[in-house]
Formats: C-alpha cells, sequence, structure tokens
C-alpha cells in the first residue's frame, strides 16, 4: 500500500536529494536499513514474485489496486488528522502538501486504474489485511498508541504535537517500501523481451517524482523527530516496524489463482513427502569459525604458572606457547589451502561435470586431513573442559535470522521436515550447546567430537567428518537412513568449498554469503552461481498451471543469497 505516483511538485530532484541525505543517515534512512530483513519477506511473497514475472493473473492485479484505492484515503486522513497537530508552520505546510498530494493522486490513481478494468466507485472486497492496517494508521493519528504508557496524555495539546512524528513514523514505510519495490521489480521488467504487462505500474512508481516524494516523506519523519525523547523515539521506531510487518501481511493476503514457486513448502505434501534440510555450520550459521573459538578457549583457560595443576589434569603448554601453536597452525593452513586450490584447477575452464569435479576436491579432502592430523600432533585442545565448550556454545553468536528459520521449521510439527547440520567442527558439543541455547535441542548434528577423560579433553578429536567428501558421504547416508515410502526435498545450505558437493547434490543448493574461492573452484568447473531472487522469477515466468516447480539436484548451478531472511521466505515465508 503507497501514495501513488507523482504525488507532489518537489523542486528538488530525487538524485539532489538523495547526494545530500548521504552525506548524514537520518532516522527513516536507520530504521529502513534495519528493517531490511521485513522487506525481503515482501520481495519473496507469492504475490510480488508472480507480479515480476508478469504472469500474475490479472483479476488478482485488480483486487491490489482496489486494496490501494481504500488505503490512499486513510492515508489523507491521517495526514490531515496529523496536520491539525502540528504546532511548527513548516511542519504543518509540509504535511498539508503531503495531504493534497496524496488527494490529487488519488484522482490520478483512480484515473490510471481504470486502464486495467477497474471502477474507482466500487470499493470492492477489501482483505483483513487492508482494514488491519488502514486502522492501525488511523489509530495512530488520532493517539491511540500502543506502547505509550497512559494513552490519555496524548489529549493534551503539548502531548498531541507527538502525533505528526508518530503518524509519519506508520506512514513512511509504505511510500519508501513501494518506491523499492519498483525500482527492483522495474529491473527485472526491463531485462525482458519489453512485453511485461506490468511494467507501467513498476515504472510510475521508479518515475523521479515518485523518488523524490519517498525521500520528502522520509526527511519529514527526521525533523519531526528531532525534538522527541529517547522513549518517544522508540515508539516511533515500533510503529515503523509494525508497519512494515503489516506490509508483508497485506502482500501475503492478496489473493492468487494460480500456482507460483514460493514458498518452497507451498507444494510440500507431508504425507507424501519429506523436507529434508542440510546445513553447514562455521561461517554458514556462525559469525566466526569455530575452530578459532576452540583455540582461543585453550589459549585463555591454561591455568597460570603460580597455580599448580591437580593430579587430575592433563599437563597443558603455557598460554603463550599455545598462542604460537595456533598462530603457526593456522597461517601454514592458510598459505597451504590456497596452495592447493590452485593444484585442482584445470588449465581452462569447463562444462559442468559432477564426476570430474569430485576427483578434484579429493584432494582437498587429503589436505583437511593432514591438516586435523597437525592439530592433534600439537596438543592445542588437550585439557579443554567441557563446561568451558558448553559455555562458549551458548554464548556463540549466529547469524542474523538462522536460529528464528531453523525455529520455525521445527515449530511447524505438520511440515515432516528433519534438519541435519554436517560440519568439520571439531567438537559437536560446541554446536550442540549452540542451538540447544535457542531451544533447538531437535537438530541433527553430525560432526567430529573431542576425546575426554572425564570433563577434560585429551587432545585427540575423534574425526568422522573432516572433509567434502565425508559431507557428502554423511548427506547420501542420513538420506539412505529413512524409509523409502515418501520422496525427499533436498536443501543443502553452505558457504565454502567444503559444502560444494552437497550443495550440487541437494535439490536446492542455497550458497550464502561469498567466498572467493568456492565461486572460483566452482567457475572452473562449470557450476553457475544464480541470486536466488531473480531465478524465482525466471521459475515463476515458466509455471503455468499445466507445468511443474520440480526442483531437481546436479543441475550444476546453485543459488546465491546474502542473508538468512531470504532464505526462510524463500522456503516457508513470513
Amino acid at each position: 500500500m503507497a501514495i501513488p505516483p507523482k504525488l507532489t511538485s518537489f523542486s528538488s530532484s530525487s538524485s539532489t536529494m538523495a547526494a545530500a541525505r548521504s552525506l548524514e543517515e537520518g532516522l527513516a534512512s536507520r530504521y529502513w536499513l534495519k528493517f531490511r530483513r521485513e522487506t525481503i519477506f515482501v520481495m519473496y511473497t507469492p504475490f510480488v514474485v508472480s507480479l515480476a514475472a508478469g504472469n500474475l493473473k490479472i483479476e488478482s492485479f485488480r483486487h491490489f489496486l482496489a486494496q490501494d484505492s481504500y488505503f490512499l484515503k486513510a492515508f489523507a486522513h491521517a495526514c490531515e488528522l496529523a496536520e491539525e497537530c502540528a504546532d511548527d508552520d513548516d511542519a504543518k505546510l509540509a504535511i498539508t502538501k503531503l495531504r493534497k498530494g496524496v488527494l490529487q493522486g488519488l484522482k490520478r490513481h483512480n484515473s490510471f486504474v481504470q486502464e486495467w478494468g477497474i471502477d474507482p466507485s466500487k470499493d470492492g472486497t477489501i482483505n483483513s489485511a487492508t482494514v488491519k492496517y488502514t486502522d492501525f494508521l488511523l489509530a495512530t493519528a488520532s493517539g491511540k498508541i500502543e506502547g505509550v504508557t497512559d494513552p490519555g496524555k496524548l489529549v493534551t495539546p503539548f502531548e498531541r504535537t507527538k502525533l505528526p512524528a508518530y503518524t509519519l513514523g506508520a506512514l513512511t514505510p509504505c511510500v519508501r517500501l513501494y518506491a523499492f519495490l519498483a525500482k527492483e521489480l522495474l529491473t527485472h521488467a526491463n531485462s525482458g523481451d519489453g512485453s511485461h504487462p506490468y511494467k507501467k505500474w513498476f515504472a510510475s512508481y521508479s518515475s523521479e517524482g515518485f523518488q523524490a516524494a519517498a525521500l520528502q516523506t522520509e526527511d519529514l519523519l527526521d525533523k519531526l523527530s528531532v525534538p522527541l525523547t529517547g522513549e518517544e523515539l522508540d515508539i516511533i521506531e515500533k510503529l515503523y516496524h509494525q508497519a512494515m510487518k503489516l506490509e508483508i501481511e497485506f502482500f501475503n493476503l492478496q489473493p492468487l489463482a494460480q500456482p507460483t514457486v514460493v514458498p518452497l513448502i507451498k507444494e510440500h505434501n507431508p504425507v507424501e513427502d519429506r523436507l529434508v534440510i542440510f546445513s553447514d555450520f562455521d561461517l554458514t550459521c556462525t559469525i566466526v569459525d569455530s575452530s578459532a573459538i576452540l583455540a582461543e578457549i585453550a589459549i585463555v583457560t591454561v591455568p597460570k604458572a603460580d597455580q599448580a595443576q591437580s593430579e587430575t589434569q592433563i599437563a597443558r603448554m603455557s598460554s603463550a606457547e599455545l598462542r604460537n601453536s595456533w598462530n603457526g597452525i593456522s597461517t601454514q593452513y592458510t598459505e597451504e589451502y590456497e596452495q592447493c586450490i590452485e593444484s585442482i584447477l584445470p588449465s581452462a575452464k569447463g562444462e559442468f561435470n559432477y564426476e570430474v569435479l569430485c576427483k578434484a576436491i579429493e584432494q582437498i579432502s587429503d589436505f583437511e586431513r593432514r591438516a586435523n592430523a597437525r592439530v592433534i600432533e600439537s596438543g592445542l585442545l588437550k585439557g579443554l573442559n567441557l563446561e568451558d565448550i558448553k559455555r562458549a556454545g551458548e554464548l556463540l553468536v549466529l547469524q542474523n535470522g538462522c536460529a528464528s528459520f531453523f525455529q520455525k521449521i521445527v515449530k511447524n510439527e505438520n511440515l515432516n521436515a528433519n534438519i541435519h547440520i554436517i560440519s568439520y567442527c571439531w567438537c559437536a558439543d560446541l554446536i550442540r550447546s549452540s542451538f540447544s541455547s535457542g531451544g533447538l535441542d531437535v537438530l541433527n548434528i553430525h560432526a567430529n567430537e573431542l576425546s575426554f577423560e572425564g570433563s577434560i579433553c585429551t587432545g585427540e578429536i575423534i574425526r568422522k567428518v573432516e572433509s567434502p567428501v565425508d559431507k557428502v558421504e554423511a548427506f547420501h547416508n542420513i538420506l539412505k537412513s529413512y524409509n523409502t515410502d515418501k520422496k525427499n526435498l533436498t536443501v543443502y545450505i553452505g558457504d565454502t568449498i567444503g559444502d560444494l558437493l552437497c550443495l550440487l547434490q541437494a535439490d536446492v543448493g542455497i550458497v550464502i554469503g561469498s567466498s572467493p574461492s568456492l565461486r572460483r573452484v566452482g567457475g572452473h568447473f562449470g557450476v553457475s552461481f544464480l541470486p536466488l531472487f531473480p531465478s524465482l522469477i525466471k521459475k515463476q515466468k515458466q509455471y503455468t498451471d499445466e507445468s511443474s516447480s520440480k526442483w531437481k539436484g546436479q543441475s550444476g548451478t546453485l543459488y546465491t543469497v546474502t542473508t538468512w531472511a531470504e532464505i526462510q521466505a524463500f522456503i516457508s515465508g513470513w
């Protein structure tokens, strides 16, 4: 839901305003970046993906435009209420222009939508999500704001002067969202043959006038927020966030009369199918590598020289010796890893051939095994306490959105989904504790284990998953362990060369992050790395009532994302 194109007659161009704003990001810009996750969930809705693909049924688009007409009336009314409460002449004038622009734009919008066969005089059926957003908007403009300790205090003239800022906090997200979506979707429409049925709609919201309107609305929110207290700014942030969540709900509830490729589980039949999600751990789920964490625990927990070790403790090197040992091991690993990568690259790029790639990757597997042997020989992990490891796991920072994705899958008892973590990590206990602290004890962990005498590590690694070959063997063994009464749909999420074979074996291989070595090796062996969202648009274009959206492994194509929000939006949706 948004205000219509060509909203106002601003004297500044959008490019000039954008350049000025880049010098110092304001409140609205910070909120937009902070709630980027919500924007992703809007983009990946079935409605938006179908709209971008151009095969959205016209009936659905007409219904969508009718919702916008209804929303614009509430938008104008909210501006009117905010205008009445403004005590600053400049703010009052800016809100007045905004309101008049909406009313003028509503007339143009009504004329515009007639091209799609809509009668503006007839409201038609209004979605519950549309009503929910407009009710929220008008309640905010009227002073009925959730989070205000005493809503009654907004009755006083002084307190009501804050309502314009609160109202803009609820309005601004939808304006910025439409400006963003239109430019994004127009890019994809322009990449086709030019016959996209909704290109004119994209272009209207991508116009310089509307982009400038979005910037001016954000600037107004920034100015109105200047005199507010920290508590009052928190209220605006909550209003902004709530508006973004209402936008997700709005787009999710747009009726569709066609099959869509998103979310992935939409066509998943738990009675007949089994969803199996595999994921790497280090730097896929985590911010830092677990080997560095274990080494640091070993270094910082070494007994001081003046503290005699008990007879039950395993003799350990000093902190300085451990630090030097770890630095030497990690430096050698980095140097030899690069040499190993160079040695497996073919002289020229070729077509994708999984078997040829497997043979090359075996050399990396040998390298990884030798590297682990050096760690064991060094005694680096000798004397580690299991409780220290578990505490470190509980404090381990996961990638933003990782835990919430797994939680959503696990909590959906009707999904018939299984989650497996396959990792090189030296200590599976570290992984278990990192997930258990987030209530994810049910995840299946496949990793190496440390050998303990009581709760003290002997320095030995019980080596189970050391290499890309070990990972893909674990992948296949897990699938073989399931009964054959259901068909498996497999997804693998990874970030490095160690995940490459599993990524290619899965029906859907998702690469998170941008590992240069992974792309380099994969590219030389004919693997394609495609951004997920444009790929879904392309797949949606090919998806008709008679066709199928089936995903198939070993295609040589992997899909890239930058955040876990994209993964969740694609697989399970909001």
